[in-house]
C-alpha cells in the first residue's frame, strides 16, 4: 500500500530522516519546513515521490496550504506527522509569558490546528495516522525545560483524548516519545531572556548535557526514529504510545516507578486523614463505570 505523508520539521535530524525513508520506502511525502531548499537533496533524489514544501506552522494560512498542496499534489493525507517542534531552555521563574505562548504554539497549536486540517479527509476515506511526535518529557519532569515540559504533555493529552474520538472513523494516533538523539535540538535550544543565576545549581547540568547532544557518539541516530515510524503505520496493533530510543525506556520505567512511590505515599496521606474529625476518607472514583478505562 502506497501512503500519502504531511510531514513537518523537515528540514534536519528526525523530520528529515522520516520524510527521505517513507519516499525510499516508495510512498509519497510532503516533506515541509520553514527553509524548504534545506531538503533540495531529497527532492532530487525522490523526484515524484517527495514534495518539498516552505511551511511555518504557526502561519495558520501557511498550515491550510499545505495541506491543499498534499491533496492537489498527491490526492490526499493518510499519514500526518506533526513534527516541527523547538525548545525553550528556563526555570518556570524565567520564563516570560510571551516565550511561554510562544513555545506552546509550536508544540501543541499548530499539531492541534494541522491535525483539525486533515481531520475531514480522513473521516471522509475512512482511515488514516496522526502522528504527534512527542518526547519522554511529555512524561518526565526537567528542570530547566519547563515550557517544554509544559507543551509536550498537553501535546501527549490532546493524543489521548484524540485516539478515542476518531476511533470510530478508522483513525489511529500515536504519541511518539524520542528519548535522547543525535540531533541539533541542543545547540538550537533558545534562552529564556531572564535567565537567574540562583537556578544553575538545579538547571545546570541538563542543560550542558543538552547542548552536547549532536555529538554525543551514545545517542541514538536519527534513522532509528524513522525505522520504527514506518513500522507504527504498518502495525495493526501499535500502541498509542511509543517510547523510541536507547535511553527512553530507562528514563521511563524510572519515572514509572518514581509515580507508583508517589502514589502509594498519597493514598496513605489521605488516608491518614481519617483520624481527624470531619474528613472523609471514602475512596474517590474519577470517572463514572462507563467512562475513561485504560
Amino acid at each position: 500500500m502506497t501512503r500519502r505523508w504531511l510531514v513537518t520539521g523537515c528540514s534536519s535530524g528526525l523530520g528529515r530522516a522520516l520524510a527521505g525513508a517513507a519516499a525510499e520506502a516508495g510512498d509519497l511525502v510532503v516533506a515541509t519546513a520553514r527553509r524548504p531548499a534545506t531538503m533540495d537533496d531529497l527532492a532530487d533524489r525522490y523526484p515524484g515521490r517527495l514534495s518539498a514544501l516552505a511551511l511555518d506552522v504557526c502561519d495558520t494560512g501557511q498550515c491550510e496550504a499545505a495541506v491543499a498542496h498534499a491533496v492537489d499534489r498527491f490526492g490526499g493525507v493518510d499519514v500526518l506527522v506533526n513534527n516541527a517542534g523547538s525548545g525553550l531552555f528556563g526555570a518556570v521563574e524565567e520564563v516570560s509569558d510571551d516565550e511561554l505562548r510562544a513555545q506552546l504554539e509550536v508544540l501543541t497549536v499548530a499539531p492541534w490546528r494541522l491535525t483539525r486540517l486533515v481531520l475531514p479527509l480522513m473521516r471522509r476515506q475512512g482511515f488514516g495516522h496522526i502522528i504527534n511526535v512527542s518526547s519522554i518529557a511529555g512524561r518526565i519532569g526537567l528542570p530547566g525545560l519547563s515550557a517544554y515540559v509544559a507543551g509536550k504533555y498537553a501535546l501527549e493529552g490532546m493524543s489521548q483524548a484524540l485516539a478515542a474520538e476518531v476511533a470510530p472513523f478508522g483513525i489511529r494516533v500515536h504519541a511518539v516519545e524520542p528519548g535522547g538523539f543525535a540531533t541539533r535540538y541542543g545547540t538550537s535550544l533558545a534562552e529564556a531572556a531572564g535567565r537567574i543565576p540562583a537556578y544553575a545549581q538545579s538547571t545546570g547540568d541538563l542543560e550542558a548535557g543538552l547542548r552536547g547532544m549532536a555529538a554525543n557518539p551514545d545517542l541514538t541516530r536519527p534513522e532509528v526514529f524513522a525505522h520504527h515510524v514506518l513500522r507504527l503505520v504498518a502495525s495493526p496493533t501499535a500502541p498509542l504510545r511509543l517510547p523510541i530510543g536507547a535511553d527512553a525506556y530507562a528514563f521511563l520505567e524510572a519515572a514509572e516507578a518514581a509515580g507508583t512511590t508517589e502514589l502509594a505515599a498519597a493514598h496513605a496521606f489521605v488516608q491518614g486523614s481519617a483520624e481527624r474529625p470531619g474528613t472523609d476518607a471514602a475512596p474517590v472514583t474519577p470517572f463514572p463505570a462507563s467512562g475513561p478505562a485504560r
